[in-house]
């Protein structure tokens, strides 16, 4: 393993935002009588609702209309409560320290809004070790589609072959690939029912990836 850059992931990878996301979602079809199983939910990982919709979803168990817009509202003030008491993920820190020291460019490619994670990066005091942060808006399309992953190459001036992603979701890992990008994955407890295989290298968590560094 030999990248002059790596391509992190932001949620899920950096920070473990998609635990309180998905709980707060699943109290949602708990309140209506249905569960919300991971290996459902894990589709719209690395994404967003149009590629799955958990809200589509429950309507359809359900047979209801639900003002989701209200219910995101309510959401929303939770999860980021829940989120802000958090830390980056095990071995962010040192992974990010080991690439300064290494000369190793790094870069966030996200399908998250840049509001959501320049806000997280700031407050966790990581964003000075990114070269780049490409978000939702920065390409024409999110994962996993390519796009967000090829701006990211083309932003850090380097050939896909040496820019290894840090992923943690099937849709990212797709995106990636068809970019041209190795992937390291990482999967988190929303993501650890999900098959990996087709990623050139997996690892429990950053602890272990920076070892091989």
């Amino acid at each position: 393993m030999k990248p002059t850059a790596i391509l992190f992931d932001f949620d899920g990878v950096i920070l473990d935002t998609e635990w309180s996301i998905y709980e707060s979602m699943r109290n949602v079809f708990l309140e209506n009588g249905h569960d919300l199983p991971l290996e459902d939910y894990v589709q719209c990982i690395g994404s967003d609702f149009n590629t799955w919709s958990p809200e589509t979803h429950l309507e359809e168990l359900t047979g209801k209309t639900f003002d989701w817009t209200a219910i995101g509202i309510e959401r929303n003030t939770w999860i980021r409560e829940e989120i802000a008491k958090l830390d980056a993920m095990p071995g962010v820190r040192e992974t990010l320290d080991l690439c300064l020291e290494k000369k190793i460019a790094c870069a966030v490619v996200s399908s998250s809004s840049h509001d959501w994670v320049d806000r997280w990066l700031e407050k966790l005091h990581l964003v000075s070790y990114f070269d780049e942060v490409v978000c939702r808006g920065d390409a024409p399309r999110i994962k996993p589609a390519p796009d967000l992953y090829l701006e990211g190459v083309r932003r850090m001036n380097r050939p896909a072959s040496e820019c290894l992603v840090i992923e943690d979701s099937l849709n990212g890992l797709k995106s990636a690939h068809e970019a041209g990008c190795p992937v390291a994955a990482i999967p988190n407890r929303i993501t650890s029912c999900i098959d990996f295989s087709d990623a050139e290298y997996q690892y429990p968590s950053l602890v272990e990836f920076l070892q091989d560094l």
